[in-house]
Formats: C-alpha cells, sequence, structure tokens
C-alpha cells in the first residue's frame, strides 16, 4: 500500500472523526483503513489517534501530523491539476455535492456525459439537504440554492431559479384553495424542509407592498426536499419548491400552483469551490460542463409540456 494513500486515508479520518465514515467515504473497508493508520503510525513511530470502543481522538502528533499532511495532498493535487493542463489531458477525482431535488434533477443526469467527454477524470457526488462544510468534508464542489453564509468561499452564480407555491388537487378539494398569503398561516398545512441547525423557516413571497416573510407551519416535516413532494402529491399539504423539481408533476396535473399573484421569490443556484481550487483544471472543467448542462434543463420544457 502506498505512503501517499495510508496519508489520504487518515486525513479524512481526522477530519470526519470516524474510521467507519473515513472508510465510506474512500470506498473502503474499516479493516482496510485501519491497516492503514496503523502501517503510518509503525513509520512514525507515533500514536495518532486515541482509540475506545466510543471516540476517537487525534493526539497531540496527530493534530501536528495534520496539518503537514493536509498540505501534501493540496500540493499533490495541484501538482496534478498543472499537469492536466500542460497536457490538455486533465485527470484525477472530482469531489462534489448537492442537494437531492437538484442533484437528481440536474446535476447526477449529467454526470456520466462528462465522463465520456474527460474519461480521466472521476466524479465522487454526494447529495444531501442538509449543510455542508466544504472544507471539513474534502469537497471540491458544492452546488446549492439559496445565499452561502461562508464568504470565505469562491461562488460561481449559474442561474435564478423561479419558485412557485403548490399543492395536489386533493388537498385544495379537502382544505380549500388560498386566496392570500395569510391564509397559509391561518388555515393551511404547508410542509417545511428542515435539517439540524436549521433557522426558523419563513416563506419569503413577492406581494405588492413588496417582499414579504410568512412564518408557515404544518403537520410534517423532513430534511429531504423529495419526501416534501411526495408527502404533497398525496394530498398532505402545501410546498414552496423550485420548479424544475416539480415541473413534471405541475404538468401531468397531479400537483396545481397556488397564489400565482404572490409568487415564492426566485432562489439562487450556484456553485461554491474553495480558493485552492480555482486554477485546477479538471474542477473548472466540472463547473462549465454543469453550468451549461443546467442552465439547459432550466429552458426545457417538462416531458409532460406539449405546448
Amino acid at each position: 500500500m502506498s505512503y501517499l494513500e495510508n496519508i489520504r486515508t487518515f486525513v479524512r479520518v481526522y477530519e470526519l472523526g470516524s474510521m467507519s465514515a473515513a472508510a465510506r467515504d474512500l470506498r473502503i473497508s474499516p479493516a482496510v483503513a485501519s491497516s492503514r493508520i496503523s502501517q503510518l503510525e509503525d513509520h512514525l513511530n507515533a500514536r495518532l489517534f486515541q482509540r475506545t470502543t466510543r471516540q476517537l481522538n487525534a493526539t497531540e502528533q496527530g493534530r501536528i501530523f495534520y496539518a503537514g499532511a493536509s498540505h501534501i495532498l493540496d500540493a499533490v493535487a495541484e501538482a496534478e491539476a498543472a499537469v492536466g493542463q500542460v497536457t490538455r489531458d486533465p485527470r484525477g477525482t472530482i469531489y462534489a455535492a448537492a442537494p437531492l431535488g437538484l442533484g437528481r434533477r440536474l446535476i447526477a443526469p449529467a454526470v456520466p456525459d462528462f465522463k465520456s467527454d474527460y474519461p480521466l477524470i472521476n466524479v465522487r457526488l454526494r447529495l444531501s439537504d442538509r449543510k455542508l462544510d466544504i472544507t471539513a468534508e474534502g469537497l471540491d464542489v458544492v452546488f446549492f440554492l439559496g445565499t452561502p453564509e461562508d464568504s470565505s468561499l469562491r461562488i460561481r452564480k449559474i442561474a435564478d431559479c423561479a419558485r412557485l407555491l403548490c399543492a395536489a388537487p386533493a388537498y385544495l378539494s379537502r382544505a380549500g384553495t388560498p386566496q392570500t398569503p395569510q391564509d397559509l398561516i391561518a388555515d393551511h398545512d404547508c410542509l417545511n424542509l428542515r435539517y439540524p441547525g436549521a433557522p426558523e423557516f419563513q416563506w419569503p413571497l413577492q406581494t405588492p407592498e413588496g417582499v414579504k416573510r410568512f412564518a408557515v407551519s404544518g403537520p410534517f416535516e423532513s430534511d429531504d426536499g423529495d419526501v416534501l413532494t411526495n408527502w404533497a402529491l398525496s394530498g398532505q399539504g402545501i410546498i414552496l419548491k423550485p420548479i424544475f423539481e416539480v415541473a413534471d408533476h405541475l404538468a401531468s396535473g397531479a400537483l396545481v400552483p397556488i397564489l400565482t399573484d404572490t409568487p415564492p421569490i426566485p432562489v439562487q443556484l450556484a456553485a461554491l469551490y474553495t480558493h485552492r481550487r480555482k486554477q485546477d483544471a479538471k474542477v473548472r472543467l466540472f463547473l462549465d460542463f454543469m453550468a451549461k448542462r443546467i442552465v439547459t434543463a432550466l429552458n426545457t420544457p417538462p416531458s409532460g409540456d406539449t405546448g
């Protein structure tokens, strides 16, 4: 086993704080991950982690070694990128992440085509609606909807996505169709996306008096946006969604737009990446490719649209 792979494994164990989590991230078994750490400790003649049955904590030597090890991996990545730029044959692995709905509908379908164009670049895509730490989780690119809090990272805006409120005909037949945004608060079940650490949820709607935020609530919440869509399809309540996520359901009539005179404000779709990756040829190619495909997809009518 190469010394570099042992270092890479150590860095992921350190960053994720778990041998099993690092093993899953690296697509190896926990036994292999543990073996690599042991080999590294034998080579350094130092213990890098204190292990118990419940916890794994870096030792002082481990913390010192991490600082140098992370620089080594950065240098290797930059060297590979430089070679790719010179040879016009970029290679390596891109670690990307996106929210579930965005990833499933716009990012994942384009990955095989990107791989076909650049066969020496591998893509590892992680989909999650929870907030991700791009640095701590070793990611190169994070696609997102909204406005990020971390201003130390670079942002590439791709598009503004129109959003709408919608519900199933069965729900509207039972609960009635809201006529004003205030009706959402007083009389309706609104299905919210929540995850640990999420802020209080408000729906920002465009009204004749300007943008106003409405603190809606309902009987169900989830940290998976597609779960909310499925609940809405089964008549459980109203959802706020980017149009691209529910376009097919709108075209088929399974979901019906509501309050179209006071729609939600559009949401920014963008990519977040670190400063150290800005000259990486493969990351730049990936961003250029995905941006073009996303804009094309957003401007393409859904399959059920006959107009």
